[in-house]
């Protein structure tokens, strides 16, 4: 038996959906490794706020990126739904702390909006686009454009 089909399949994104203050956002799937329950976070020195330092996860060492301070959301106290999402981005492995993990969802190309534009004052190239979930507009993110370089670079640790 053949299938044919007179359109090829609309292109799909998937997404793992989280949230910061109550906001959904969105990671393609493809760039997640894992997630974790919040693990022990250690403080580096001279980084910026929202690096909150490195985590050991099996043996290797990541740098933890607070997607809440790097978005300038106020702190919160990390609770039971808090979880660190392992990512690859450019070539490196990053935990993200985020509030909760929500879904993953299946979004068509055609159901990803462009970000809006708010002129030349805001910077929104780490948006790829936005959708719609059940009940909200989330926001889909570009890690390799979120974070930068300084930001996923591990700082040298005393005696390594």
């Amino acid at each position: 038996m053949s299938i044919q089909s007179e359109q090829p399949a609309p292109s799909l994104h998937r997404f793992l959906t989280f949230l910061l203050e109550e906001r959904e956002y969105g990671l393609e799937l493809f760039g997640i490794q894992e997630i974790c329950g919040f693990a022990p976070i250690t403080p580096i020195p001279n980084l910026p706020p929202h690096v909150r330092g490195v985590m050991n996860l099996r043996g290797t060492v990541l740098p933890v990126i607070d997607l809440r301070m790097k978005f300038r959301l106020p702190p919160v106290t990390y609770n039971k739904f808090t979880v660190i999402v392992i990512a690859k981005v450019q070539e490196k492995t990053v935990g993200l702390l985020v509030d909760a993990v929500s879904d993953v969802l299946q979004v068509k190309q055609d159901e990803l909006r462009p970000a809006p534009d708010f002129g030349p004052a805001v910077d929104t190239d780490f948006i790829n686009g936005i959708f719609r979930t059940r009940d909200h507009l989330a926001v889909a993110l570009n890690l390799e454009k979120l974070l930068t370089e300084n930001e996923l670079v591990l700082p040298e640790l005393p005696g390594a």
